[in-house]
């Protein structure tokens, strides 16, 4: 279950960096939002707090960006 949260993380981040998926983009926050659960369910599992941190942070601005309202994308 690692390798699969670590591979959406990286294939968003690695997508963003090549230019084949903005930021902004519905699939790439919501890799983001997965992967990031994925890890931090993980994280837990395991009592590693600061991945939790880390993990439970990057979800949560990853879900904002996800839902944020249209007029705050420009």
């Amino acid at each position: 279950m690692s390798v699969v949260g670590a591979i959406l993380v990286l294939g968003a981040f690695v997508g963003n960096q090549v230019g084949r998926l903005s930021r902004r983009s519905k699939s790439y926050n919501l890799a983001n939002v997965v992967g990031s659960g994925l890890l931090a369910y993980i994280a837990v599992v395991e009592r590693q707090l600061g991945f939790i941190l880390l993990e439970v942070v990057w979800g949560l601005v990853s879900l904002y960006a996800l839902f944020r309202p249209a007029a705050e994308e420009a």
